[in-house]
């Protein structure tokens, strides 16, 4: 609770009382200050009722925006390690297709052949 919630809310109640005590002595003007006050006081006491909410909602937003930079920073890094080892292993491959030329020949023959063979239908 907040100083405006609680401050919301006595005079609420002192509004509540002023208007009792007005009905009972029989006058207007006491009876009329007293719903102000208890106007005044449900305003007030929303009034610090939200504040407390848009407080937590803000804490919970900082909270979430720092879940997602330590996620997004996460990723990123992943991203580069994957990148670099997709790297080295297609250097790695270029390198074994140009020092082996007839077996990466056979290889991809032997692969265009299963694939045909594979994606031809069956008549």
């Amino acid at each position: 609770m907040n100083r405006d919630q609680v401050e919301g809310g006595l005079r609420h109640l002192k509004g509540r009382g002023q208007t009792a005590l007005g009905a009972v002595a029989g006058r207007a003007r006491p009876q009329a200050e007293g719903a102000l006050n208890q106007v005044l006081g449900g305003a007030q006491y929303a009034y610090g009722r939200s504040r407390q909410v848009a407080e937590g909602l803000s804490q919970d937003g900082a909270a979430l925006a720092g879940e997602i930079e330590t996620r997004g920073r996460h990723a990123y890094e992943r991203g580069r390690e994957v990148y670099g080892e997709a790297r080295h292993r297609g250097r790695q491959a270029l390198r074994r297709a140009e020092s082996h030329p007839t077996e990466t020949l056979v290889a991809v023959a032997g692969l265009a052949f299963a694939a045909g063979w594979l994606l031809k239908g069956r008549r």
